[in-house]
């Protein structure tokens, strides 16, 4: 079973994927090879969009099991299909790269620390999770350094003693380092996961892998 590919040649598949518990959204452009791996190692429907006409879908959406976080700027025929799947939150016009400023699961959200407070509020309402507002291993993006699923956390190398702490004070769920794509501690653009299974980028090694089992429980 696939356990790492690219998408049109580019090991970031993070980037263009989102992956939720019962659903995935994939740019328009995937080819049928892409879409049935995800549909075989997840067992989950794949849904072909854009996101405000674009393709890195992974860097605009983000949420959890209770709904969806997009940027404001899609479409109403992209917002008519995500609402079709789940409850949909809309990002505003700025700082609206949901998947790549939001970190979440069913147990917490972490978002960047820029962020104004009124929007982590209402994330926090929305996804029914407590919202930390951190870096994770001094990065900001904290959507693109970390992978959060409802069974573990994967952190870039780089996490500090606080962050983690942070982190660890509001879930028990396994918190772990890794890194994706020989090397990259940006896991998020070359990783994608929920609780059943997880892809990862083309260039990620057998190592990489054995790291993201261990941390996702999938040994």
């Amino acid at each position: 079973m696939t356990e790492t590919i690219d998408f049109a040649g580019d090991e970031n598949i993070g980037v263009y994927t989102s992956v939720f518990e019962d659903f995935a959204f994939v740019p328009l452009t995937s080819s049928e090879e892409y879409v049935s791996a995800i549909e075989k190692r997840f067992g989950i429907e794949v849904v072909k969009t854009t996101i405000q006409g674009s393709s890195i879908i992974g860097s605009l959406l983000a949420g959890n099991s209770r709904g969806i976080i997009a940027s404001g700027l899609a479409t109403q025929e992209e917002s008519a299909i995500l609402k079709s799947y789940s409850n949909v939150m809309f990002l505003g016009r700025t700082m609206n790269a949901a998947g790549n400023i939001i970190l979440a699961n069913d147990e917490i959200a972490v978002v960047h620390p820029d962020m104004p407070e009124r929007y982590a509020e209402k994330i926090s309402e929305f996804l029914d999770v407590p919202v930390i507002m951190m870096t994770i291993g001094g990065i900001p993006t904290v959507g693109m350094a970390a992978v959060a699923t409802n069974r573990g956390i994967l952190v870039n190398p780089g996490i500090t003693s606080g962050e983690l702490k942070e982190i660890e004070e509001i879930t028990e769920l396994p918190i772990g380092t890794g890194t994706i794509n020989m090397g990259s501690n940006l896991v998020g653009t070359g990783l994608i996961a929920n609780s059943k299974s997880y892809i990862a980028g083309i260039s990620t090694s057998g190592y990489e892998l054995g790291r993201i089992e261990e941390v996702f429980g999938f040994e």
